[in-house]
Parts: structure tokens; C-alpha cells; sequence
């Protein structure tokens, strides 16, 4: 089970809003002082522009979370005693689904990169946000499975 206060899950609302009809990027720490929601900006539009072969799709169907934006959080949580709790995504004009792609940047090589951190997609459709969807890594079945969303 994956938990979320309304704050928190209205603010990773908001920005897939903001970022409609581009996917949005971001992460939640966790800690003693509550849930802190970290923009991180998604370069997949910079990417595809370098070089179209190796980064065919644009921001409009895929993600890519700034490196540099991604260790400064990863930097806050370590030095502010905070986890990594949720690192979340949208999908416009599209479900909220975990798809191939999804799971292949959550993983590094066999194994995920943040096995602890749940992950959210969030679904905008027609600029509203239409689902949501919470995976969570299950080291039994070596696989990311559905996980209750429970709003606090």
C-alpha cells in the first residue's frame, strides 16, 4: 500500500497539469517532517532534438528526469535524513499504466534502482486528470505490482 497525503498527491496533480500536454517527472521524500514533493524536470524534448535516432519519442510520450535535478534530491534525502519514497510520472492523453518502457527506467540492469520507492503514474486526459496508478518493486516475484493508493 502506497501512502499519500491529499497535499501531497494534489501538488503531483498540479504539476502533471502544468506540464500538459508534456509528461511530468518528479519524486516525494519522506521523513520525520512529513512528505516534500521535488519537481524534476523532464529533458526528453532536449534529448530528442540532440539526436532523434537514439531518442525517437519527444515529452509528449515519454520522460527523462534531468540527471543533475535527480542526484540534488537523491543529495537532499541522504543529508536531510529523508527517503526516497515515490518517483512519479504522467501520461497525457493516455492511461495510467506501468508500461515496458516505465519499468525499464526504474530498473538498473536486473535489479531496480530504488527498490524501496513506489512509483505513480498519473493519467491527464483532455487537460483532467482521469487515473492514477501506484506500482511498488516485490522482490518475491521480482516485479513491480499494483499497489492500493491510499490518500491521507
Amino acid at each position: 500500500m502506497l501512502r499519500l497525503r491529499r497535499s501531497t498527491l494534489d501538488e503531483i496533480e498540479r504539476h502533471a497539469l502544468e506540464s500538459y500536454p508534456c509528461e511530468c517527472c518528479g519524486a516525494v521524500l519522506i521523513g520525520e517532517d512529513g512528505e516534500t514533493v521535488r519537481r524534476i524536470n523532464n529533458i526528453q524534448d532536449r534529448l530528442h532534438a540532440e539526436d532523434p535516432i537514439k531518442h525517437p519519442r519527444d515529452a509528449r510520450i515519454a520522460y527523462f528526469m534531468d540527471p543533475m535535478q535527480l542526484f540534488e534530491v537523491l543529495r537532499e534525502a541522504d543529508e536531510t535524513r529523508r527517503s526516497l519514497g515515490l518517483l512519479y510520472h504522467s501520461h497525457p492523453e493516455h492511461g495510467a499504466y506501468f508500461s515496458e518502457e516505465d519499468r525499464a527506467r526504474a530498473m538498473a540492469r536486473d535489479e531496480p534502482a530504488y527498490p524501496d520507492a513506489a512509483h505513480l503514474v498519473v493519467s491527464v486526459v483532455g487537460g483532467i486528470v482521469r487515473d492514477r496508478l501506484a506500482v511498488v518493486w516485490d522482490p518475491e516475484r521480482r516485479e513491480f505490482v499494483t499497489a492500493e493508493l491510499a490518500i491521507t
